[in-house]
Protein backbone atom coordinates (compact mmCIF):
# COMPACT_ATOMS: atom_id res chain seq x y z
CA UNK A 1 0.00 0.00 0.00
CA UNK A 2 1.21 3.57 -0.38
CA UNK A 3 2.58 5.83 1.96
CA UNK A 4 -0.90 7.50 3.56
CA UNK A 5 -1.29 9.90 6.32
CA UNK A 6 -2.58 7.26 9.13
CA UNK A 7 -5.95 8.57 11.02
CA UNK A 8 -5.26 10.37 14.76
CA UNK A 9 -8.00 8.99 16.05
CA UNK A 10 -11.16 6.89 15.42
CA UNK A 11 -14.09 8.16 13.70
CA UNK A 12 -16.09 6.93 10.70
CA UNK A 13 -14.31 4.75 8.10
CA UNK A 14 -11.18 4.36 9.61
CA UNK A 15 -10.48 0.68 10.18
CA UNK A 16 -9.80 0.28 13.67
CA UNK A 17 -7.77 -2.78 15.31
CA UNK A 18 -8.18 -3.05 19.09
CA UNK A 19 -7.60 -5.70 21.79
CA UNK A 20 -11.11 -6.05 24.41
CA UNK A 21 -11.82 -7.62 27.25
CA UNK A 22 -15.65 -8.56 27.68
CA UNK A 23 -16.99 -9.93 31.45
CA UNK A 24 -20.19 -10.46 32.02
CA UNK A 25 -21.64 -10.90 35.22
CA UNK A 26 -18.01 -9.97 36.57
CA UNK A 27 -16.42 -13.02 34.62
CA UNK A 28 -14.53 -13.28 31.56
CA UNK A 29 -16.41 -14.05 28.98
CA UNK A 30 -14.41 -13.47 25.99
CA UNK A 31 -10.64 -11.79 25.20
CA UNK A 32 -8.81 -11.35 22.37
CA UNK A 33 -5.17 -11.07 24.17
CA UNK A 34 -4.65 -14.82 23.42
CA UNK A 35 -5.87 -14.35 19.85
CA UNK A 36 -5.87 -11.92 17.44
CA UNK A 37 -7.03 -8.46 18.34
CA UNK A 38 -10.50 -7.42 16.76
CA UNK A 39 -10.33 -5.54 13.29
CA UNK A 40 -13.53 -3.49 12.16
CA UNK A 41 -14.82 -0.68 10.33
CA UNK A 42 -15.77 2.16 12.21
CA UNK A 43 -19.46 3.48 11.73
CA UNK A 44 -20.59 0.79 9.57
CA UNK A 45 -22.28 -1.33 12.77
CA UNK A 46 -19.86 -4.57 12.43
CA UNK A 47 -20.14 -4.12 16.18
CA UNK A 48 -22.37 -3.70 18.56
CA UNK A 49 -23.89 0.17 18.91
CA UNK A 50 -23.02 0.40 22.53
CA UNK A 51 -19.59 -0.31 22.27
CA UNK A 52 -19.10 1.47 18.66
CA UNK A 53 -20.81 4.97 20.01
CA UNK A 54 -17.96 5.08 22.80
CA UNK A 55 -14.84 4.49 20.67
CA UNK A 56 -15.34 7.96 18.60
CA UNK A 57 -12.14 10.27 19.40
CA UNK A 58 -10.12 7.38 20.90
CA UNK A 59 -6.25 6.95 19.67
CA UNK A 60 -3.78 4.37 18.95
CA UNK A 61 -2.58 3.18 22.46
CA UNK A 62 -5.48 4.30 24.67
CA UNK A 63 -7.30 2.51 26.70
CA UNK A 64 -11.19 2.75 28.03
CA UNK A 65 -13.67 0.76 29.96
CA UNK A 66 -16.87 0.84 28.18
CA UNK A 67 -20.47 -0.46 30.10
CA UNK A 68 -23.21 -1.67 27.20
CA UNK A 69 -27.00 -2.06 28.17
CA UNK A 70 -28.67 -4.79 27.17
CA UNK A 71 -30.27 -2.75 24.58
CA UNK A 72 -27.64 -1.26 23.02
CA UNK A 73 -25.92 -4.54 22.94
CA UNK A 74 -27.46 -8.17 21.96
CA UNK A 75 -31.13 -6.64 23.18
CA UNK A 76 -33.53 -7.82 25.88
CA UNK A 77 -34.83 -11.54 26.34
CA UNK A 78 -37.09 -11.79 23.64
CA UNK A 79 -40.08 -14.42 25.16
CA UNK A 80 -41.34 -15.02 21.86
CA UNK A 81 -37.77 -16.69 20.91
CA UNK A 82 -38.22 -19.63 23.81
CA UNK A 83 -40.38 -22.20 22.29
CA UNK A 84 -41.45 -26.05 23.20
CA UNK A 85 -40.86 -28.56 20.33
CA UNK A 86 -41.64 -32.20 20.56
CA UNK A 87 -39.71 -34.45 21.82
CA UNK A 88 -39.50 -36.71 19.12
CA UNK A 89 -38.84 -34.12 16.18
CA UNK A 90 -34.76 -34.16 17.75
CA UNK A 91 -32.51 -37.01 16.42
CA UNK A 92 -31.49 -39.35 18.79
CA UNK A 93 -28.11 -38.68 18.55
CA UNK A 94 -28.53 -34.88 19.85
CA UNK A 95 -28.24 -35.29 24.05
CA UNK A 96 -31.06 -33.45 25.07
CA UNK A 97 -30.06 -31.43 28.43
CA UNK A 98 -29.89 -28.35 29.62
CA UNK A 99 -27.31 -26.05 28.27
CA UNK A 100 -26.95 -27.73 24.92
CA UNK A 101 -26.10 -26.01 22.19
CA UNK A 102 -28.20 -26.39 18.56
CA UNK A 103 -27.06 -25.56 15.08
CA UNK A 104 -29.85 -25.76 13.17
CA UNK A 105 -31.97 -23.89 9.80
CA UNK A 106 -34.81 -22.27 9.99
CA UNK A 107 -37.42 -22.93 6.74
CA UNK A 108 -35.32 -20.76 4.11
CA UNK A 109 -32.07 -22.55 5.45
CA UNK A 110 -30.60 -19.76 6.79
CA UNK A 111 -28.38 -21.38 10.30
CA UNK A 112 -29.81 -20.51 13.50
CA UNK A 113 -28.77 -21.62 16.80
CA UNK A 114 -30.89 -22.15 19.99
CA UNK A 115 -29.82 -23.62 23.48
CA UNK A 116 -31.88 -26.28 25.51
CA UNK A 117 -33.50 -24.94 28.54
CA UNK A 118 -35.47 -27.58 30.03
CA UNK A 119 -36.41 -31.29 28.97
CA UNK A 120 -39.43 -32.79 30.05
CA UNK A 121 -40.92 -36.70 28.81
CA UNK A 122 -42.47 -35.13 25.82
CA UNK A 123 -41.03 -31.48 24.98
CA UNK A 124 -37.88 -29.75 24.72
CA UNK A 125 -37.59 -25.79 25.54
CA UNK A 126 -35.46 -24.21 23.20
CA UNK A 127 -33.93 -20.36 23.94
CA UNK A 128 -33.47 -18.57 20.22
CA UNK A 129 -32.17 -15.74 21.85
CA UNK A 130 -28.97 -14.62 21.30
CA UNK A 131 -26.87 -15.85 24.64
CA UNK A 132 -25.69 -12.92 26.08
CA UNK A 133 -29.50 -11.01 25.42
CA UNK A 134 -30.36 -9.18 28.22
CA UNK A 135 -26.76 -8.52 29.84
CA UNK A 136 -24.88 -5.81 30.39
CA UNK A 137 -21.60 -6.31 28.80
CA UNK A 138 -18.12 -4.77 30.74
CA UNK A 139 -15.91 -4.38 27.89
CA UNK A 140 -11.80 -2.97 28.62
CA UNK A 141 -10.57 -2.43 24.94
CA UNK A 142 -7.26 -0.57 23.77
CA UNK A 143 -6.84 0.87 20.29
CA UNK A 144 -3.62 -0.78 18.95
CA UNK A 145 -3.71 0.72 15.16
CA UNK A 146 -5.92 2.91 13.33
CA UNK A 147 -5.68 2.89 9.27
CA UNK A 148 -8.22 4.52 6.34
CA UNK A 149 -10.15 2.49 5.19
CA UNK A 150 -10.25 1.46 1.29
CA UNK A 151 -12.89 2.53 -1.23
CA UNK A 152 -13.98 -1.26 -1.20
CA UNK A 153 -14.00 -1.79 2.40
CA UNK A 154 -16.11 1.75 2.34
CA UNK A 155 -18.46 -0.09 -0.25
CA UNK A 156 -18.56 -3.39 1.39
CA UNK A 157 -18.95 -2.08 4.61
CA UNK A 158 -16.59 -4.00 6.45
CA UNK A 159 -12.67 -4.42 6.45
CA UNK A 160 -10.33 -6.78 4.16
CA UNK A 161 -7.82 -8.97 5.35
CA UNK A 162 -4.77 -9.49 2.95
CA UNK A 163 -5.96 -12.67 2.15
CA UNK A 164 -9.20 -11.28 0.88
CA UNK A 165 -7.41 -8.27 -1.28
CA UNK A 166 -5.91 -10.23 -3.09
CA UNK A 167 -8.88 -11.79 -3.95
CA UNK A 168 -11.13 -10.54 -6.54
CA UNK A 169 -13.95 -9.43 -4.72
Amino acid sequence: MENQIKPQYVQNDVVVTMHYQLKVDGEVYDASEENDPLVFLQGHQNIIPGLESELYGLKVGESKEVQVAPQDGYGEIDKDAIQDVDRDEFPSDIPLEPGVELEMKDQEGNEIYARIVSVSKDRVKLDFNEPLAGKALDFRITITDLREATPEEIEHGHAHYESEEEDDE
